[in-house]
């Protein structure tokens, strides 16, 4: 047996009713996240309602039945989800490393989901060209990326996991020009109600938390690649680069221009 093996992954869409049942128990690891509608499963005895957002992961031998059947309300039967099978050596270290319940609550993270995806792309290519060891390390990467999602929403309490929407959500955005309004509405909060739960949940106010997301990517671009500043700053997402020598001194105590040279050894072309 590989330390970590593919074997299936895709995407589900269902329109009709679907039934699915393993009561004898899985025969390999399956990880499957909902992503659109709803459904319900059976797994180690419990029965869960799945919605968006909602993490199933189950070990070789639990019972598993999968029921898909409720309409929404145009009477249409809507369920989406990414799923895979895997199995391996240090799959079996990874589900050891801590307690797992069968159902979490994580969100639907683009990075997560482009990771996935990536996973499937890559064993679409067929046996004669799939790469074994870039799909083990994917998959590795997902596993421990899902560790992270879990304990960023874990305890399970719902202004938390909002407040975790807001952060992806400033994290996705930081570097182009959003409104605070938007990230808000993005979790259907008003602005007032959004700011205050960030600022209790983290400790920070989201225009701060965006300034530090712009600031670390500005630094990576300044040490890591041929950019001008003005370039950097516009990339990034401040208004404009006056703003941001301000910031940048303000932050690390140095012009961005002196703060390359020292960097790199060499001055660049931008502001001082």
């Amino acid at each position: 047996m590989r330390e970590a093996e593919l074997l299936s992954c895709g995407y589900s869409y269902h329109t009709q009713r679907f039934y699915n049942s393993h009561r004898n128990g899985l025969t390999t690891y399956l990880f499957r996240l909902q992503t659109e509608g709803t459904c319900e499963a059976l797994c180690r005895g419990t029965h869960y309602r799945l919605q968006s957002g909602d993490l199933l992961l189950l070990k070789p031998g639990d019972e598993y039945e999968l029921r898909i059947g409720d309409t929404d309300e145009e009477g249409r039967i809507s369920s989406g989800d990414y799923f895979l099978f895997c199995e391996g050596t240090w799959l079996d270290e990874w589900w050891n490393r801590r307690s797992r319940t069968a159902v979490n609550r994580i969100g639907t993270d683009d990075k997560l989901l482009g990771l996935w995806r990536q996973l499937l792309l890559e064993k679409r290519r067929g046996p004669k060209e799939e790469s074994t060891e870039l799909i083990g390390y994917l998959l590795r990467g997902l596993c421990l990326y899902l560790d992270r999602a879990i304990s960023e929403t874990a305890p399970a309490d719902r202004s938390a996991f909002t407040a975790l929407r807001l952060k992806r959500f400033i994290e996705e955005h930081a570097t182009v020009t959003f409104k605070l309004e938007e990230a808000a509405e993005h979790v259907g909060l008003s602005l007032s109600r959004a700011v205050h739960l960030f600022k209790a949940c983290y400790g920070k106010t989201m225009i701060q938390y965006a300034l530090e997301i712009r600031l670390n990517t500005a630094v990576e671009r300044i040490k890591y690649s041929s950019m001008t500043l003005d370039q950097i700053a516009e990339t990034c997402g401040f208004a404009s680069y006056s703003y941001f020598h301000r910031v940048f001194r303000a932050r690390y105590g140095t012009s961005p221009a002196r703060f390359r040279a020292a960097e790199t050894g060499a001055e660049q072309h931008g502001a001082p």
